[in-house]
């Protein structure tokens, strides 16, 4: 089987390089670990042997995300929604309608995301090597940073030495194969430089898809090595338990790359799972983030100014409202009289759209409270309902004059965006149980 042809597509500014290997029935999508490279991969060793066997029983499509490999590098650390809005430039350039996702380590939260968000696009998950969270917590005992730590990147960065003590914690079962460790530095030099892969260390560590994983209702496989010594097995059996049905799968071995070893035993049970997927009707509860907002003091404002002045106000207010959420790639579900409803697929997205709406309301002379939340949401022909509705709504209440106000589960969802937030403490939501965390938004 051949090397496959490296095609482009384009996300924004940013190019995303990808690849199109095999003609199977069902399109399988490797969301990629840490660091990758495309070409690199294929002479690499035990990893093209792996991706073909994959491209055997699939379509599969592989690609280095941006900043890694024959993608654009630079530009600094992307958020999520811009790393899932990559995923979907390349699911619509290579023509694939519902793929199976296979989220490789660092890849497997992105894919939790995209599955949760867009189960009309997505036909199954398999989470392999992964965790929801890729830095311990208080209320996360099951992860952990390392059983030993790897080294940092230094000037010695993938020479044989630094190579071969990186894989005895990533690898361990070929760290003492010279032609594994050749290969592997070699594909890592052209990946990703040193402080690249420092900056992307980080946003890993910001990394928690935990409040996601309850709204996946794709089929979910999850692939975990009983000695991973950088994903402890733990926390594939934290995944399996709070997706709903997902089922477990325990593979032999230590490695945490495992496509450098013998891969086949990985392989079998994602080609059984691919292989026994049926079509799906698409469902009408989706993950989404809703975003309320409303006039402050409008029965005084309207008083103030009179009737017909008010309704021409209103009409600049909704008008002004109406083209954030454009500019952000929401959709306004309805107005509401004194404000709007409406839905983003990207938390950050919606967030920024309603910083916006504040400095738009406060240039025609009115102050507006916004409250945003992400959620599960049931479709309704034109309008939206289910919790995260009502979550959102009542955050919105909590705000101040011309304040942006969110819940941790948001906040949770953004890292990497360079929003900022401050602390706004604990909160009864009338109607919602338990005490709620909420946060402002600021500029």
């Amino acid at each position: 089987m051949h090397v496959p042809e490296t095609k482009y597509t384009r996300n924004g500014d940013v190019f995303i390089a990808y690849q199109v290997l095999g003609d199977g029935p069902i399109d399988l999508v490797m969301v990629p670990p840490g660091a990758t490279h495309l070409e690199q991969w294929w002479d690499m060793h035990g990893t093209g042997s792996f991706l073909r066997r994959l491209a055997s029983f699939s379509r599969l499509i592989i690609f280095d995300k941006r900043g890694n490999g024959l993608s654009d590098r630079g530009g600094g650390t992307a958020s999520m929604d811009e790393r899932v809005d990559d995923l979907h430039a390349v699911l619509d350039a290579a023509g694939s309608e519902r793929p199976v996702l296979y989220g490789v380590s660092e890849g497997g939260p992105m894919s939790i995301v995209f599955a949760a968000a867009h189960p009309e696009r997505t036909l199954g998950l398999v989470l392999h090597a992964t965790g929801a969270r890729f830095a311990p917590d208080v209320d996360y005992e099951v992860g952990a940073v390392f059983r030993q730590p790897p080294p940092e990147p230094s000037v010695d960065w993938n020479t044989p030495a630094a190579t071969q003590q990186f894989l005895r914690v990533f690898a361990p079962s070929v760290a003492e194969d010279p032609q594994v460790v050749e290969s592997f530095a070699r594909m890592m030099r052209n990946a990703i430089s040193p402080g690249d892969w420092m900056i992307s260390r980080r946003f890993v560590r910001e990394i928690d898809v935990r409040p996601v994983l309850p709204l996946v209702e794709v089929p979910t496989l999850v692939l975990h090595h009983v000695g991973d010594q950088v994903k402890l097995l733990s926390e594939g059996e934290f995944l399996a338990r709070n997706i709903p049905g997902a089922r477990l799968v325990v593979l032999p071995g230590d490695d945490h790359i495992f496509a450098l070893a013998d891969a086949r035993a990985a392989a079998l049970p994602i080609q059984e799972f691919v292989c026994d997927l049926e079509s799906r009707a698409v469902t009408d509860r989706i993950l989404a983030t809703v975003l309320f907002t409303d006039i402050v003091g409008s029965t005084d404002h309207a008083a103030t100014v009179g009737d017909a002045s008010w309704v021409a106000l209103l009409d600049r207010h909704d008008h002004a409202v109406r083209r954030e959420v454009e500019r952000y790639r929401g959709r306004l579900i309805k107005t509401t009289g004194d404000g709007v409803l409406g839905v983003f697929d990207g938390p950050a997205r919606a967030v920024r759209a309603g910083l916006g709406m504040v400095e738009a309301a406060h240039r025609l002379g009115l102050d507006i409270q916004v409250g945003v939340h992400t959620g599960e949401v049931e479709l309704r022909d034109d309008d939206i309902g289910g919790i995260a509705v009502n979550i959102a709504a009542r955050i919105m209440k909590e705000a101040a004059a011309g304040e942006v106000v969110v819940s941790t589960t948001l906040r949770d969802l953004v890292s990497g965006s360079g929003l900022r937030f401050a602390e706004r403490g604990k909160h009864e939501l009338k109607g919602v149980p338990g005490t709620w965390n909420l946060l402002a938004a600021m500029n």
